[in-house]
C-alpha cells in the first residue's frame, strides 16, 4: 500500500550546510530514507537501491545533507544530468529506474522519503521528473516540497548584489535555452540570472560585452564548496563547473530610482 506514503523534495542550498532551513532539517532526519541525485555512469543509468558505497565521491546534494543524515540511510540515484537534447532516451530511463527504486522503498514499509536537491524543488529541479514518474507508478504517493535557497540568492548575497529593486523585473534563465533569451533579457530593464552556462560561457561573455553589461556582471563557481569562486567575469577562464551562476545586476544610476 502507498496511501500514506509521503515523497517530499527537499531543497537544500547551493552547498553550504548551514543554509538548510530549519524545515528542511528536521524533514530529512524524520524520513525513512533520503535518495540523493547523482550523475549516471554513460554507460549505466540504473538506479541502486542501495547504501552509498563507502569512499565514494558524492554529489553536491549528498555532501551537504551528510551532516544532518546518517549514512545508511542514504540512497543514490543516478540521473544522466549531463545528457544535452531534451527528454533523451537515457535520461527518461534514468528517471523511470529512479522511480522503480523509490516505488520499492515504499513497497518495503517506507512512509516518508525524502529526496534532496540543490537549490529549490521547483526550481529547474530534477525532483519534478521524479516525482511524475513515481506517482505514475503509485498515484496515491502524497508528494510535497520543501524550498530551499537558490544559487542566485547566495551569489546575490556573497556578493552584495541586490537582486531587484523597486519596479525592476528579475529573469532567471538556464543558457541552454539559447542564446536570444539570454540577449532579450538583457535589453530589459532588470537584472537577469543564467544557469546553466559552462558550456555556452564564451558566447555569453561576447553577449555582456556587446551590450555593455560586461563589468557589472559577477559569476559564481561552486558556491559553498571548497574551491568556490565569486567574483568578475574573466574574459579567459572558460572552464566552469557544471553549477555555474552568472549574474547581471539591473541597471542603476541613483538609490530609488526605479521606485
Amino acid at each position: 500500500m502507498s496511501a500514506d506514503a509521503t515523497l517530499t523534495g527537499v531543497g537544500v542550498g547551493p552547498g553550504d550546510p548551514e543554509l538548510l532551513t530549519v524545515k528542511a532539517v528536521r524533514i530529512l532526519r524524520e524520513a525513512d530514507v533520503v535518495f540523493v541525485p547523482v550523475m549516471a555512469d554513460r554507460g549505466e543509468p540504473t538506479a541502486t537501491a542501495g547504501a552509498t558505497p563507502p569512499g565514494a565521491e558524492a554529489g553536491r546534494a549528498e555532501a551537504t545533507v551528510r551532516e544532518y543524515v546518517p549514512a545508511d540511510r542514504l540512497r543514490r540515484l543516478p540521473f544522466a544530468l549531463d545528457d544535452r537534447g531534451g527528454v533523451t532516451a537515457r535520461r527518461a530511463a534514468a528517471w523511470d529506474d529512479a522511480a522503480r527504486t523509490v516505488v520499492d522503498a515504499i513497497d518495503a514499509g517506507a512512509r516518508s522519503l525524502a529526496f534532496a536537491t540543490i537549490g529549490d524543488p521547483n526550481v529547474y529541479s530534477t525532483f519534478g521528473y521524479l516525482a511524475q514518474s513515481v506517482r505514475a507508478l503509485r498515484p496515491a504517493v502524497r508528494v510535497a516540497t520543501v524550498p530551499g535557497v537558490t544559487a542566485m540568492q547566495e551569489l546575490a548575497a556573497r556578493s552584495g548584489t541586490p537582486l531587484c529593486e523597486g519596479r525592476e523585473p528579475l529573469t532567471l534563465l538556464p543558457a541552454t535555452a539559447g542564446l536570444a533569451l539570454f540577449a532579450d533579457a538583457l535589453a530589459g530593464p532588470g537584472t537577469v540570472v543564467a544557469y546553466k552556462g559552462w558550456r555556452r560561457h564564451p558566447e555569453l561573455l561576447a553577449e555582456l560585452r556587446r551590450q555593455g553589461r560586461l563589468a557589472d556582471a559577477v559569476l559564481g563557481r561552486s558556491l559553498g564548496l571548497p574551491g568556490e569562486r565569486i567574483g568578475p567575469v574573466d574574459d579567459t577562464d572558460h572552464d566552469l563547473p557544471y553549477l555555474s551562476t552568472l549574474l547581471v545586476p539591473a541597471r542603476r544610476e541613483h538609490r530609488g530610482g526605479k521606485l
